[in-house]
């Protein structure tokens, strides 16, 4: 029994393309894919990266896409252009905080950021086809495989994986990151960038901050091993 996970992709399709290739290469055409989430923003192809998805999921691929909290960005702008998400510390809007990303997005789209919000808000209802917005606002919170939960940032320790909340589970890292906690299943995430990805006791961090110019994270969990996919096949990822 193996899983393979990818790391957050930020609008990278060609990162992309090249970690599923990877992945086949290691387990065939039909390998169980798992991916953290924060499909879009910062990368330069947000919307290149939803339509390779979701064509590979209408193709029968067994492509499981989680939701990260750049993912509920886009498809909120479009349902409610006021909506600043309550994760945000500094209580920006999306499209005003020069660190999310936003630009890069509906630039992936043909529109033009840099236009009045009420302009850009018509433009970009226009321009985003709405099964990109149901797809990204339909994404999973989690998945459950015999050998890890799958989730965007993390967990909130101690409360049932059915009653946690989304806020957390695409945001936390207070009290989940510094957990020693066992969760009963090896918990594989993104959201908190890193040089690399990391395996520790209870999680692996799969977010090696491909938005920022670093490699695209793809790896292959195994009972007792995770290995990191590259060009040169299998590396393994101890625990640190």
């Amino acid at each position: 029994m193996r899983l393979y996970a990818i790391g957050d992709i930020h609008g990278q399709l060609d990162l992309l393309k090249a970690a599923h290739q990877r992945i086949f290469e290691d387990g065939g055409p039909d390998a169980v894919i798992a991916h953290v989430g924060d499909l879009i923003d910062r990368g330069p192809d947000s919307r290149g990266v939803v339509e390779h998805l979701l064509r590979g999921q209408r193709a029968g691929r067994p492509w499981i896409v989680t939701r990260g909290n750049h993912d509920r960005f886009l498809p909120a702008f479009l349902n409610d252009p006021d909506w600043i998400d309550p994760g945000l510390s500094s209580g920006q809007h999306w499209v005003d905080h020069p660190g999310l990303g936003a630009a890069a997005t509906l630039r992936s789209y043909g529109v033009d950021p840099d236009q009045p919000r009420d302009t850009l808000l018509d433009a970009a209802r226009r321009a985003v086809p709405a099964e990109h917005a149901r797809f990204l606002a339909a994404l999973p919170l989690w998945y459950l495989h015999p050998l890890a939960l799958v989730v965007h940032a993390g967990i909130r320790p101690g409360i049932d994986l059915q009653h946690q909340a989304e806020d957390d589970l695409v945001w936390i890292r207070q009290g989940f990151l510094d957990s020693p906690a066992d969760f009963g299943v090896l918990v594989v995430h993104g959201h908190t960038a890193l040089d690399r990805p990391t395996h520790y006791p209870n999680r692996l961090n799969l977010d090696g901050g491909a938005a920022y110019g670093r490699p695209l994270s793809a790896a292959v969990i195994e009972r007792g091993a995770v290995h990191l996919l590259t060009d040169h096949g299998r590396h393994p990822l101890p625990v640190e």
